[in-house]
């Protein structure tokens, strides 16, 4: 996010909640619901965020978890719309946009995890009372198929921008981890505090929304803060260094936030998400030799200098690298300028029946056009990139992020269905 927003406070906690608190619980919910009054800034995120557990404010022109600095955890879910009905699904995405508000301030979801009727299910789940809000973000996106004719009087609003992604070659996609109506990212530095913040929504859609898939994510693999400490993936190479950075407006603007024009005007100030889960085959990879390993990244593995410099951050000198070398491939000047925002997470989802790690990247990536973003960056892995024999597609999903809730009278998506 940018420095433009709005830094609201979030809704303070309901009487019944702070009733439901008392006593000593009144000290517990000073950190569940007060420590959001520590907010820290959502647009670059150099404040100590991590060592406080402040909260990133919720409300501005663009949706927090896109520019923001990334936190360490991540909880994205796809949901399947399963009501036919347009006003149910609008009254979703405004209960949706309350919690939201809520869980982000570090505040339980309506009336809370206790203290109401005995007889009837609480508002909140509870598993994350009395932990700080984390700097959890919360961003919505909509598939493709929820613009489909026949269903909620949108179909004329579908953005140019929002394409099916072609098949590339090597792919090879589970439907059952890939599309979805609508997504749910949700990032946080406490992982409990993320699945409590999926879980909810979940349950607040039961009935109007089902989850079509999920993917837990550690290990951050991209960095959107200028100066820190670049990440490494589960290849052992750091990854992401000449990310956009969450402060650098005018690279968001070129290459991030989508500007409106044409048929979606709707869609201003907003983003267009790419959603890859990519397995690694690590066991494979871990028997390469280093020398190898550094000419298929076009990177040393210990500092991260590009083929012939000294550090991480030097400008790469690409016809050093093989042709086949990953940063060459993946460079704007190798794609007509072509730049994402990634903010991809590491995986490890157990082993499968061979007894191999099921691990990888979950990939994520924001950009202005998914038609001059995306696209033609991994037309060019996917054609020549020496990664391709370690790794291989198995997921797939793109959004439309609509722009961010300016206050607490928006919602998410409002401009879509007004």
């Amino acid at each position: 996010m940018t420095g433009d927003e709005d830094s609201e406070g979030a809704p303070a906690p309901s009487r019944r909640a702070l009733l439901g608190w008392g006593g000593a619980g009144l000290a517990l919910g000073a950190v569940a619901a007060g420590g959001a009054v520590a907010s820290v800034r959502s647009d670059g995120g150099t404040d100590p965020a991590s060592d406080s557990g402040a909260a990133v404010p919720f409300h501005g022109a663009h949706q927090a978890g896109i520019a923001t600095a990334v936190q360490d955890r991540l909880h994205f879910a796809s949901f399947d719309v399963t009501t036919e009905d347009r006003a149910e699904l609008i009254a979703l995405l405004k209960e949706w946009t309350r919690a939201a508000e809520r869980m982000t301030a570090g505040r339980t979801v309506g009336e809370g995890a206790y203290g109401g009727p005995a007889e009837a299910p609480p508002d909140d789940t509870g598993e994350a009372l009395g932990l700080r809000p984390s700097r959890l973000t919360l961003t919505l996106g909509f598939g493709p198929s929820l613009f489909d004719k026949g269903r909620f009087g949108i179909e004329g609003r579908r953005p140019e921008a929002l394409v099916d992604l072609p098949k590339f070659p090597g792919d090879n996609l589970d439907t059952a981890r890939s599309g979805g109506d609508l997504c749910v990212q949700a990032c946080a530095d406490d992982p409990q505090v993320a699945v409590h913040a999926i879980r909810n929504l979940a349950r607040i859609g039961m009935g109007r929304t089902a989850i079509r898939w999920s993917q837990l994510g550690f290990g951050k693999t991209s960095s959107t803060t200028p100066g820190a400490q670049t990440p490494r993936n589960m290849m052992g190479f750091k990854d992401g260094t000449r990310n956009i950075s969450g402060t650098d407006d005018a690279a968001l603007k070129k290459h991030v936030w989508a500007d409106g024009t044409g048929d979606a005007g709707w869609m201003a100030g907003g983003s267009y998400l790419v959603a890859r889960r990519i397995r690694m085959h690590i066991e494979t990879w871990d028997r390469a030799p280093l020398q190898e390993q550094e000419d298929i990244f076009g990177r040393d593995k210990g500092e991260g200098a590009p083929v012939g410099k000294a550090k991480e951050r030097d400008e790469p000198f690409l016809k050093a690298m093989l042709p086949t070398a990953h940063v060459r491939l993946a460079h704007p000047d190798t794609n007509n300028g072509a730049t994402i925002l990634r903010r991809g997470y590491s995986f490890t989802d157990g082993t499968d029946g061979l007894g191999r790690l099921d691990a990888g990247l979950f990939f994520l990536a924001y950009q202005r056009d998914v038609r001059t973003g995306f696209i033609p960056v991994q037309r060019s892995l996917a054609a020549s990139d020496a990664l391709n024999e370690y790794i291989q597609h198995v997921g797939s999903a793109v959004f439309a992020v609509p722009p961010g809730v300016r206050d607490s009278d928006d919602w998410w998506g409002r401009a879509l269905f007004s």
